[in-house]
């Protein structure tokens, strides 16, 4: 049994192992972060390091191990940036095939027997006539193509037509011109630190040089280091940390220069399952990558991270590609406004805790969250993270969170004592959607804001019970 204060703290994450079920631990998820190329004793505690890489898997990937996490629960950890070497030559020719012929008995210097004269079957000028025939189609043909590359507007040296103005444009809304859109306010963050060096994805979201990405690309540099962001047009800045919250796993950095184009947010809670979406940023190194797909469902809870380092994503599911180093690029709608910042991807265990890149399941924090956080990060330097006052039995094993049985599962005073929560209730709903698990829970509360009314439904003595309660920010903030 751990305990859970106000929306239940990292350090739950821990806890989980025992109660996950066989059928949760088929997937392992990861933040799509930086890669580390440092020594494996150097990196983030639980970072996992896939075979034939210097970094881990994509958004934080952790190893179940180093964790303490039991195989039987997702393993949520962020992961570093895989540092990329010259192109080399793959080694392969192309050749055409090819015959030789040898001497056989038609080759010079064979007998053969005498043939007898075989006899005309028709008039010399049959053949002569068959052969003008083709004469002529070939002139037919040559001419017509002539014509036609002289009404095309092809030059006399070339048979394939110039394309005209404008010919390579494409419209606003196709992935193509969205792509071109966003580009040059995605970013490639570049960390040299205490704890390694790796790479990112991030993008401007004001004029002021403000950056947004996640915590963990970050992570390399959390006691001294370097930030580099390389722009679209190849150009580099430095850049310092403006502020950074582990629980969203979000952080604002700032550069010197100024004035270039932010992306727009876009309503996170207007997005439908099916809805069209791109990712941009530089998976494996690789800057200015595009990737598409649809929105594959809504409201995941994932928790990347353990102990001090988990992080609680209500997360957009979505079947783009997403690869280390995606962590921190924006998730764009069909009209180019970003609704989501990739942050994590599940991935299949391997055997010895690691695992491979993209399978068609990526998370993105909803940009709702995301663009309250950076505000708040610009504005004081941390988040405020809501809460409702309560300990959370990690032992039970039914549907639901249950609150613990014991005087102090409930804080006094707190919004849910307010609200007539009491010590043993199983909590069963929140806004009208199941809550089935304890970081379920967690994550919803951590999706709205300081100050919003929510509504709780709680199982008691065999009931079901409505409870109105106002969210407050944790008393350390």
């Amino acid at each position: 049994m751990s305990q859970e204060q106000g929306t239940a703290g990292p350090h739950e994450a821990d806890d989980d192992a025992d109660r996950r079920s066989d059928e949760e631990s088929t997937w392992w998820f990861d933040a799509p972060v930086p890669d580390y190329d440092d020594d494996a004793s150097d990196a983030p505690a639980g970072a996992v390091r896939p075979e034939g890489s210097h970094g881990g898997g994509d958004d934080d990937g952790g190893n179940a191990d180093a964790a303490g996490a039991s195989a039987r629960r997702p393993a949520y950890a962020p992961t570093a940036p895989i540092p990329l070497s010259p192109p080399k030559s793959t080694g392969y020719t192309y050749e055409t095939g090819g015959s030789t012929v040898g001497a056989g008995d038609g080759s010079p210097g064979a007998s053969s027997p005498a043939r007898p004269p075989t006899p005309r079957r028709g008039p010399v000028w049959v053949g002569l006539a068959a052969l003008a025939l083709v004469f002529g189609l070939i002139g037919g043909i040559g001419g017509q193509l002539l014509a036609d590359r002289t009404h095309l507007g092809g030059s006399a040296g070339s048979g394939i037509p110039e394309p005209g103005p404008g010919v390579t444009a494409r419209p606003s809304g196709s992935i193509a011109g969205i792509a071109a859109a966003a580009i040059p306010s995605v970013v490639t963050i570049k960390v040299r630190g205490d704890r390694g060096s790796g790479t990112g994805s991030g993008f401007v979201i004001d004029d002021r040089g403000h950056i947004l990405t996640n915590n963990h690309v970050i992570g390399g540099v959390s006691t001294g280091g370097d930030i580099e962001v390389l722009l679209s047009n190849g150009q580099t800045e430095k850049a310092a940390i403006v502020g950074r919250d582990v629980s969203y796993d979000l952080a604002v950095l700032r550069m010197e220069r100024q004035g270039l184009a932010p992306l727009k947010f876009g309503a996170s809670d207007g997005v439908v399952v099916g809805d069209e979406v791109i990712a941009v940023g530089a998976p494996l190194g690789l800057e200015q990558t595009v990737t598409s797909g649809i929105v594959s469902a809504l409201n995941r809870p994932v928790t990347p991270g353990s102990g001090d380092e988990a992080s609680f994503i209500n997360a957009i599911q979505t079947d783009a590609a997403i690869n280390p180093g995606n962590s921190g690029g924006p998730l764009l709608d069909m009209s180019g406004q970003v609704i989501g910042v990739n942050s994590a991807i599940a991935r299949v265990p391997g055997p010895n805790g690691g695992g491979g890149g993209n399978i068609g399941l990526g998370f993105a924090i909803p940009s709702d969250q995301a663009r309250r956080t950076a505000d708040q990060l610009i504005a004081k330097g941390k988040a405020t993270h809501p809460m409702i006052g309560v300990l959370l039995d990690r032992s039970f094993s039914g549907a639901g969170a249950q609150v613990v049985d014991g005087s102090e599962a409930v804080t006094a005073g707190g919004p849910a004592d307010k609200a007539g929560i009491k010590p043993g209730d199983v909590i069963v709903g929140f806004d009208g959607k199941p809550i089935r698990t304890p970081d379920q829970l967690i994550v919803s509360i951590r999706s709205r804001a300081v100050g919003d009314t929510v509504t709780l439904t709680v199982k008691r003595d065999g009931k079901d019970v409505d409870l109105k309660m106002t969210l407050e920010a944790a008393p350390d903030q």
